[in-house]
């Protein structure tokens, strides 16, 4: 009897990461570890934020995206008005890098939801499709999970009715077409009654289109939605780039609007910065330079700085952290994705994506605790891309994001583990860009999430808040996992050390306990995690 309690009690104090926990509820991750699954409601917040696009090291997309798809059908069966309330709530806030998921979920919720849940989910397609491409990729979403009854039509009628003309006509103008949707179809699916004289005017342009000569007339209309058309109609037939200039100037005509023999003019680049809105003029930052507009002390460079440090507009166009950090990442190398395009990028702009990146996050209040930033670094960390963006791996990611608290925190250390503690020299003080190349070229290894405690006891560093960015694969120690760790240093140490776990990848695990209030499982690349992590380690939620 003696040696079976002997052996019981030490297994529930060390327990290697390749066995569960006796007692606890953990299920065998995806690397043949032992962690917590996440619950249906916190697996979709991930995949509202994360999406499942390039999937992970260990599951591909299509498996990922099948697995996010039945935990949002999981949580709609359950409160189908909640789930429409949390897409509703990051996608309005800008707290996802792409609206596609919160799209896809809304369409989920249109077709498989019960009445109040479908209503709803029509309810606030205005609120999650903001534009054109958001709409056609919701219809479709919706076409293939279901029919288009009168409760689709009406609603898709009612977000072209909802617009005012002006607006209207330039969804029509600058987002034409994805996924082989066009303004065309969603129209005559969709019969919505014109409220306007210029919303006839504008269905009628878009629907019969072939009969209309709008180009011809050297006068524009007076209706200010119609002028916009017939300068778009206009721009098409231009011969000569001081017409085009005219039309953008006087138009506001927006980049799509234009035919491409104009787009490598440097003087349309001007026309077109003056009113861009943010995200194109982050999008575009390598063509304003390849194309000579944006150098080195220009007009154009002292314009988009200033734009870039403006926290108010950045907030107001819902940039994300994301979008700014892959600009920056191709802007300053230099040339794009796939090689075909260089120019040479300017300091000044680096240096203004890299703030930009800060201010993209919503503010935050320091904690003002000891805090511990631990970045898993293992193999399975450097596979797959967060949201879909080439080349950022959770690795990179997890040092960006640790970035935006050691700015924040005054009493911070910065470590990286993956079966071992891996020497890692970042600071806030750091450049973005440059904290992110020195996870580069660190050996892949086994993931081992109990290090940074291990290492914080070993080390007799007093630590009140313990950060870990992972994608929760642990499963190298043969003698604890991450929760026995953490309860050795708390014993030891007599600090009530926190946990909190960053999820870096939409899989469906947590090495965060359910049961233990001082852990918190918040989901990375939301833009308001590091606001969330302080007000957990101040004690506020």
């Amino acid at each position: 009897m003696t040696n079976y309690l002997k052996n019981a009690f030490k297994s529930m104090g060390m327990t290697p990461q390749n066995a569960p926990i006796p007692g606890t509820t953990q299920v065998a991750n995806s690397a043949g570890g032992y962690s917590w699954k996440v619950n249906d409601w916190q697996r979709l917040s991930r995949f509202l934020v994360l999406g499942s696009q390039s999937g992970t090291y260990y599951i591909s997309e299509k498996a990922l995206t099948i697995e996010n798809a039945n935990a949002v059908l999981n949580c709609i069966r359950e409160d189908g008005l909640r789930v429409v309330r949390e897409i509703v709530a990051i996608s309005e806030a800008g707290r996802a890098p792409k609206n596609d998921p919160a799209i896809f979920a809304l369409a989920l919720v249109a077709a498989k939801g019960d009445d109040a849940a479908r209503k709803a989910a029509l309810d606030a397609l205005p609120q999650v499709c903001r534009t054109g491409t958001h709409l056609f990729l919701f219809a479709e979403y919706v076409q293939t999970l279901r029919g288009w009854g009168r409760g689709l039509r009406r609603a898709v009628g009612t977000w072209y009715q909802a617009l005012e003309p002006r607006k209207l006509a330039y969804q029509m103008v600058k987002y034409r077409q994805r996924e082989g949707w066009t303004h065309t179809d969603t129209l005559r699916l969709a019969h919505p009654k014109p409220v306007t004289d210029s919303h006839g005017a504008i269905y009628k342009w878009v629907t019969h289109r072939e009969e209309a000569n709008w180009a011809a007339d050297i006068v524009p209309p007076d209706d200010e939605a119609l002028a916009f058309i017939w300068a778009f109609e206009r721009v098409q037939t231009a011969q000569n780039v001081d017409t085009v200039l005219k039309l953008v100037q006087a138009y506001d005509l927006p980049r799509e609007a234009l035919p491409t023999q104009w787009l490598n003019e440097a003087a349309v680049w001007e026309a077109l910065l003056t009113k861009m809105p943010l995200t194109a003029m982050i999008r575009n930052l390598g063509v304003m330079s390849k194309v000579g507009l944006l150098t080195p002390m220009s007009d154009a460079e002292q314009t988009i700085v200033t734009r870039l440090g403006n926290a108010d507009m950045l907030r107001k166009a819902r940039i994300h952290p994301i979008a700014v950090l892959s600009a920056l990442r191709v802007y300053a190398q230099g040339r794009g994705v796939r090689g075909e395009s260089t120019w040479n990028p300017t300091s000044r702009v680096i240096d203004a994506l890299d703030a930009a990146f800060y201010l993209a996050f919503q503010n935050v209040e320091p904690a003002n605790k000891r805090m511990m930033l631990a970045l898993d670094v293992s193999g399975s960390m450097s596979m797959g891309a967060i949201a879909g963006v080439p080349g950022l791996t959770p690795r990179d990611g997890s040092a960006a994001m640790a970035l935006v608290t050691a700015k924040t925190e005054p009493n911070y250390t910065i470590i990286s583990f993956q079966n071992q503690i891996v020497p890692l020299n970042i600071s806030a003080r750091m450049r973005l860009d440059d904290a992110i190349k020195v996870t580069h070229g660190l050996p892949f290894g086994a993931t081992d999430c109990a290090q940074p405690m291990l290492y914080a006891l070993e080390k007799k560093l007093k630590v009140d808040t313990f950060v870990i960015y992972t994608d929760s694969e642990t499963w190298a120690n043969p003698a604890l996992h991450p929760v026995q760790a953490l309860a050795q240093y708390r014993e030891k140490t007599g600090i009530p050390a926190q946990l909190i776990v960053v999820a870096m990848t939409s899989n469906g695990f947590t090495i965060a306990s359910p049961d233990d209030p001082g852990m918190l499982d918040i989901v990375g690349f939301d833009s308001a995690t590091p606001q969330i992590m302080s007000d957990f380690a101040r004690g506020m939620i």
